[in-house]
């Protein structure tokens, strides 16, 4: 008859180890809100993240800046003659019932940062400033007021780039987004599925541009 032999092998039940938490980089902050914390595991690779950042008198939950420098150079590396930058600044809130004037509220924020933040020059590409709101329940108002919103504006006739505002409102409980024309983070938020590839986003096409 056969004995199973004794081994000394760890029980994996005993282990409480989140994978998650073990690729997380140490400046990458913590929340207390389990559905904006896995938001953030989504976005760390890519976004310099913070939690309760305020700007202009109004809190976010969540806030992440995401900065790309692409450089052409001649014939030697230390020679450049094209730099081109962009950047984007997310911003994510709840608001368990959002309204228009909340939405306004959110573009009008948009503007007065564009004016603020953009260094509108020959390097400038791109600054986008994207705005979501974690909601209980969306209104068919406040929905219509993001569905195909877009909102793009041309520096110096397109010479110094331009900057775009983005909005997303998401629905947590109920599996739901929804977003303006150009929120490509919208995926990012949308926790109950995997991230996949789609189509190249506008970062993709930027860079894949400037690379010729």
């Amino acid at each position: 008859m056969g004995t199973e032999a004794d081994t000394d092998e760890p029980d994996d039940s005993d282990t409480d180890t989140n994978t998650d938490e073990l690729d997380r980089p140490e400046e990458v902050p913590v929340w207390d809100d389990e559905y904006f914390d896995s938001v953030g595991l989504r976005l760390l690779h890519h976004y310099d993240l913070e939690r309760d950042y305020v700007v202009e008198g109004e809190r976010f939950e969540l806030y992440g800046r995401l900065h790309v420098l692409h450089e052409r150079h001649a014939a030697h590396p230390s020679l450049t003659f094209a730099n081109h930058e962009t950047e984007e600044y997310l911003f994510a809130k709840r608001i368990d019932r959002p309204t228009v004037a909340d939405i306004d509220r959110l573009e009008a924020l948009g503007e007065h940062l564009a004016d603020e933040w953009v260094t509108a020059n020959e390097n400038h590409y791109s600054t986008d400033f994207t705005f979501t709101v974690v909601a209980t329940e969306l209104s068919d108002r406040v929905r219509e007021r993001i569905d195909g919103y877009q909102n793009r504006n041309l520096l110096k006739f397109g010479y110094f780039g331009h900057y775009e505002i983005n909005l997303i409102a998401v629905v947590p409980e109920k599996e739901m987004t929804i977003a303006s024309k150009e929120a490509d983070a919208e995926q990012a938020f949308r926790v109950w599925e995997p991230i996949v590839k789609r189509e190249p986003g506008r970062l993709s096409r930027l860079i894949s541009w400037l690379s010729r």
